[in-house]
């Protein structure tokens, strides 16, 4: 059975907001190594939109630093899939784009053969983690205050206290951490 693993950057103080975050060389090289793990990757529309077109350009043109590029490589050579109820059309060669029951969708998803299955953003993993179907998770944690923007896990109503073990740390020079977890 493949594990569904949400991954994202916050601060310390539990915002999201990627415009709050160090993009700097370890974290796309750690990144790029997670989704060489996984065959699929999984996001709403707002976070779909805000990834496609921007990395498939940037692989295309190898126009950012050496690590960012792999990066962009690596995220344009894996399928996508968006559960979205208002996007028209994918812009990306790989993506499908789904509109309901993403329950029974993910269900399917962890049942079929291949890798791991990766998901961005906040909307779906939250949505995801309510019903229990996140397996891993992977937070870097950057070493900012921000003090305002989206917090991890606003508005998540979990049925019941969500107990994780730490499978892994990794500090980064930035000051970063990366921690996996899995759930017990």
């Amino acid at each position: 059975m493949r594990n569904v693993i949400f991954a994202i950057n916050t601060t310390l103080d539990g915002c999201v907001d990627h415009t709050k975050q160090i993009a700097d060389e370890e974290t796309h090289e750690y990144f790029t190594q997670l989704m060489r793990d996984v065959d699929l990757l999984v996001f709403g529309r707002k976070t779909y939109q805000l990834m496609v077109p921007f990395w498939p350009e940037v692989a295309k043109n190898q126009s950012m630093t050496r690590a960012s590029n792999e990066f962009a490589r690596t995220f344009d050579s894996i399928n996508k899939i968006v559960f979205s109820r208002s996007l028209d059309s994918a812009e990306d060669r790989n993506t499908r784009i789904i509109r309901t029951n993403l329950h029974g969708e993910i269900l399917k998803l962890k049942q079929e053969q291949g890798k791991n299955v990766l998901l961005g953003g906040v909307s779906v993993p939250s949505q995801l983690m309510e019903l229990g179907l996140v397996d891993e998770y992977r937070f870097v944690v950057g070493p900012i205050v921000a003090g305002e923007g989206r917090r991890l896990l606003e508005g998540v109503s979990l049925p019941q206290r969500l107990q994780l073990k730490l499978v892994e740390s990794k500090f980064f020079k930035s000051g970063c951490v990366a921690l996996h977890y899995s759930k017990q």
